[in-house]
């Protein structure tokens, strides 16, 4: 059964071709790839997708713009492999992820979930190292060696202090994926709210230490732009309200502290503090110090 490589697009062009290739250049042949145009006002997509000789890759256009949620949620109901990656248009598979994924999901074919090793890197391919993505992998990630199955209200609490997740190199069961929707209303913190309802119904998280993934990290992403003038935050603090009542819910108290308090969120707010200070925008400033120090009551 082949692996299920979706990607929701809208950017450049450019950028989708690299992913494209790298789909292209996997050292297991075993992928079927579908590429959700979302209506990009670009003639030029189609066209190249129209020189490709290969029956395995897929081009769909959506004929009106639905948005990132509604292509993301295009994308999930296009699926028809037992297991799914919904990748990044900018975001790059190194040769052997196909390999890698379909082994672990061959010899742990019980995780709902597998999220493999991951290389950072910046807007022009290299290596990049951050703050973030360092608090990610050595901080907050579940520590042990080799690979490792998390589920229940570790996981979700682990996910709730910080997301150390990698979205677009997660691949999926099928059923898990198209069971849970994507929620209209949190466009930005949409992937984690997935993954916590995932975890929430039962859900399993494989960590397969083997790189096999290139994650972009740049400026020009959707969650940079509502960084600048606080959106993110705003969103983030509405999804953790919700993430705690859904916790006490289910009976996970860890896991609803984690909610409450979401530590890294706040901690992220105030590593930008000094950024917004020297733009002297005061609206960016009171969003920020907002975040940084709220912590949502119980209730």
């Amino acid at each position: 059964m082949p692996l299920e490589v979706l990607v929701p697009f809208w950017g450049e062009l450019g950028m989708l071709q690299q992913t494209v290739r790298s789909v292209l250049a996997q050292d297991d042949d075993d992928w079927v790839l579908t590429v959700v145009d979302d209506a990009y006002p670009d003639p030029a997509v189609a066209q190249w997708f129209s020189t490709l000789d290969d029956a395995r890759v897929t081009y769909v256009r959506n004929e009106v713009n639905l948005g990132i949620t509604g292509n993301f949620r295009r994308c999930a109901q296009l699926a028809q492999h037992d297991r799914v990656v919904v990748l990044g248009c900018d975001d790059l598979l190194l040769p052997n992820y196909v390999r890698v994924v379909s082994r672990a999901h061959r010899e742990v074919p019980g995780a709902t979930i597998i999220q493999p090793g991951v290389l950072v890197v910046d807007s022009a391919g290299r290596p990049a190292r951050t703050l973030v993505d360092h608090v990610k992998q050595h901080l907050i990630m579940p520590r042990g060696r080799g690979r490792r199955l998390v589920q229940g209200e570790t996981l979700a609490a682990s996910l709730l202090t910080g997301n150390w997740m990698y979205w677009p190199s997660l691949a999926f069961r099928r059923d898990a994926l198209q069971s849970h929707d994507f929620r209209d209303d949190l466009p930005i913190i949409q992937d984690l709210a997935l993954v916590i309802d995932v975890v929430a119904d039962g859900g399993s998280l494989l960590i397969e230490p083997e790189v096999c993934f290139a994650y972009r990290r740049h400026d020009a992403s959707a969650s940079m732009e509502q960084l600048a003038d606080g959106r993110r935050f705003r969103g983030e603090r509405e999804y953790f309200r919700q993430a705690a009542a859904q916790m006490d819910r289910v009976g996970w108290p860890r896991a609803a502290r984690a909610a409450r308090a979401h530590l890294t969120s706040r901690a992220h707010a105030l590593t930008l503090l000094p950024r917004a200070a020297a733009a002297r925008d005061r609206a960016v400033l009171r969003t920020l110090a907002e975040h940084a120090t709220a912590r949502i009551p119980r209730g």
